[in-house]
């Protein structure tokens, strides 16, 4: 599907393909076919439409086959029980989205019902392409995550897959070696002592923790849960704290010299998720930083040995909640009643749910959470519990602000790296990042 684009006008289903439909609904099967509304659901009755004025929408994402099925399957459901509605989708890999995206926005020809990244909400907000999403009910999804959707306190995207920043770590070897974490967390300051331990029982071309130094977000969770601040602030000024910014790069050096994580040059080639080069998956490394959405990967080649855990803490949380993807309304939609109508129905509605399972992610709605837990998979629960971990003390997450995607991706990198290897030091990391931050502040 990458880069491929479907189109396909859905129209309203034969009695029998709907009797099939809300088969496959499992148990919520009929919630919203009684005749009667929803609890907690704005959606209308079905046959409610019936009389109302024919309206098409245009809704796009991107993703793998699953999603595409459960996409479609929900976009049938719906018109079956408001059948004025009909749907144009247009569905493809990630590369390539969100370029086509702007083409057609700068067109004012966006689909009405678009799928987000929370690394693009900056720059749409700023362009005023979103519409107010105030009417939709979201009284059943964390206001951590909910925040995270709004811009100047409007709310302008709608998480619909929930996520969360904290590890992942190889639990097999860790029991074998005597060691848990604790269950309401960790401190920074204990997990490096932990790890110093650990080391001492492993052998020298095996370690403790991946490499964090070039990674842009750890070194964010570790400021933040210094109660420094975001290290790029909501309105792109840099704010690296200087002390804490040496200090974070000094204590990984020290554990680099210690064999507690690894030498650069194996560090550099440690690539997570790739079978051939995955330290944790060669059973060279125990603890890895990670969005829990990427912990059932990790189960499906590691199975039954992957552990998850919140982010290590300081004086306040370390890690954060955040969305999977978002959906948003066109500003320039000429439909933005019906497509406000349909968001609010896919976030709430069982049945729904019920099709979309976790091909989002995590549900963001607490009671479509509750109706699928006890179908969950292994690796389900593993997303599910880090986020749980996370929720329980939970920073609230940033996107990176606009126009600041290369310098975290790439500058930062480039900068640590030469710590890593020895070409520099925290303090010239530091000075050299400062220098760079220019090229970005407005």
């Amino acid at each position: 599907m990458h880069g491929a684009s479907k189109k396909v006008t859905l129209t309203v289903l034969s009695a029998m393909i709907g009797l099939s439909l809300a088969g496959c609904s499992g148990g919520a099967a009929g919630t919203a076919g009684s005749g009667a509304k929803p609890a907690d659901n704005k959606s209308a009755a079905p046959g409610a439409d019936n009389a109302a004025k024919p309206v098409k929408l245009r809704i796009n994402w991107w993703g793998s086959q699953p999603r595409h099925d459960a996409t479609l399957k929900i976009l049938e459901l719906y018109t079956k029980k408001h059948p004025n509605v009909t749907f144009e989708p247009e569905y493809s890999g990630f590369d390539g989205y969100i370029d086509k995206l702007n083409t057609q926005a700068a067109a004012k020809s966006a689909p009405d019902i678009m799928q987000m990244d929370s690394a693009w909400l900056a720059d749409w907000n700023g362009r005023g392409l979103f519409a107010d999403l105030a009417s939709l009910n979201l009284k059943d999804i964390d206001e951590a995550l909910v925040s995270t959707g709004k811009y100047k306190d409007k709310q302008t995207a709608v998480p619909i897959g929930k996520n969360a920043w904290g590890m992942v770590y190889d639990k097999g070897s860790l029991d074998k070696l005597g060691f848990q974490i604790p269950k309401d967390g960790i401190t920074w300051d204990d997990f490096f002592k932990m790890a110093k331990e650990i080391k001492q029982k492993l052998g020298k071309d095996q370690y403790v923790i991946q490499d964090l130094s070039s990674n842009w977000e750890a070194y964010w969770s570790y400021q933040l849960s210094k109660g420094k601040g975001y290290a790029i602030t909501p309105e792109g000024k840099f704010n690296y704290d200087k002390d804490t910014f040496i200090e974070w790069q000094t204590i990984l050096s020290n554990l680099r010299k210690d064999g507690v994580i690894p030498p650069a040059d194996i560090a550099t080639g440690d690539k997570e998720l790739d079978p051939k080069l995955d330290l944790m998956l060669a059973g060279k490394l125990i603890f890895r930083a990670a969005h829990a959405a990427q912990a059932s990967s990790w189960d499906s080649m590691k199975p039954g040995s992957i552990g998850v855990m919140a982010m290590p803490k300081g004086t306040q949380a370390g890690g954060w909640l955040k969305a999977t993807f978002y959906f948003a309304v066109s500003q320039d939609s000429k439909n933005k009643e019906e497509a406000l109508k349909f968001v609010d129905w896919f976030i709430n509605d069982p049945e729904a749910g019920e099709i979309s399972g976790t091909t989002r992610g995590v549900p963001v709605s607490s009671k479509i959470l509750a109706q699928l837990q006890p179908k969950f998979t292994v690796a389900d629960k593993l997303t599910a519990e880090m986020i749980d971990k996370t929720a329980a003390n939970t920073q609230k997450h940033l996107p990176t602000p606009k126009g600041w995607d290369i310098f975290t991706t790439k500058d930062y990198k480039a900068i640590a790296e030469a710590v890593m290897f020895g070409k520099t030091t925290p303090e010239q990391a530091y000075n050299d990042l400062k220098k760079k931050s220019a090229d970005y502040e407005k």
